[in-house]
């Protein structure tokens, strides 16, 4: 599990630009200053789940500028820009070929179930609030794969938010056992020398 952590660690760190491609980017130059703070580059508990739910949502949602959508994104919501950039991967052109087609039979299965239901609460709410509209215009498609784009991007971002957490916290235990052990082999060895010396 570590090894592939590790693994995982350094194809991250080849693929996610840096804060300093980043500010070359033409695309970013108008709101260089608010990507470039250093809060939103640091990696905590708190901030990198923000960025893996942010990136997942993004890359399934929007088909074209991921990285500058989740690093624009990740300010509002004070995530971790790195990790909200490497998310996007998801929307990687052969998968997202994959996920529109789940999320056209995603969308037109729960659009069919709604429909049967006495008072459709999903296409009144879409009707209301326009809601259908924004997502075929954000993501280029019918309403029925825009609402499984939808679907999909909440249950990845929602899964990539609580396993992300689970993975931080157990590196971290994993690190405070290893921290302890040197703690306690120090202490054996030096009460050891006492003895020996005694």
């Amino acid at each position: 599990m570590s090894t592939m952590i590790s693994r995982i660690g350094g194809w991250v760190q080849r693929h996610t630009p840096t804060r300093e491609q980043l500010e070359k980017s033409r695309f970013l130059r108008p709101v260089a200053h608010l990507i470039l703070r250093s809060d939103l580059w640091r990696f905590n508990r708190r901030s990198v789940p923000r960025g893996v739910a942010l990136g997942l949502f993004v890359g399934v949602m929007i088909p074209l500028a991921h990285f500058v959508v989740a690093a624009f994104l990740a300010v509002f919501v004070r995530a971790n820009i790195p990790a909200a950039m490497l998310a996007t991967f998801i929307g990687f052109p052969v998968i997202y070929v994959g996920l529109v087609a789940l999320a056209y039979k995603v969308g037109n299965f729960m659009l069919r179930v709604d429909a049967m239901t006495p008072i459709q609460p999903i296409s009144n709410a879409m009707e209301k609030t326009e809601t259908g509209h924004l997502l075929q215009q954000i993501t280029g498609a019918g309403l029925s794969t825009a609402f499984g784009l939808f679907v999909i991007a909440t249950v990845l971002a929602s899964l990539g938010y609580v396993i992300s957490s689970f993975v931080w916290r157990w590196r971290v235990a994993r690190k405070r056992k290893a921290r302890l052990q040197q703690g306690e082999c120090r202490k054996t060895g030096q009460a050891q020398v006492g003895q020996a010396q005694g």
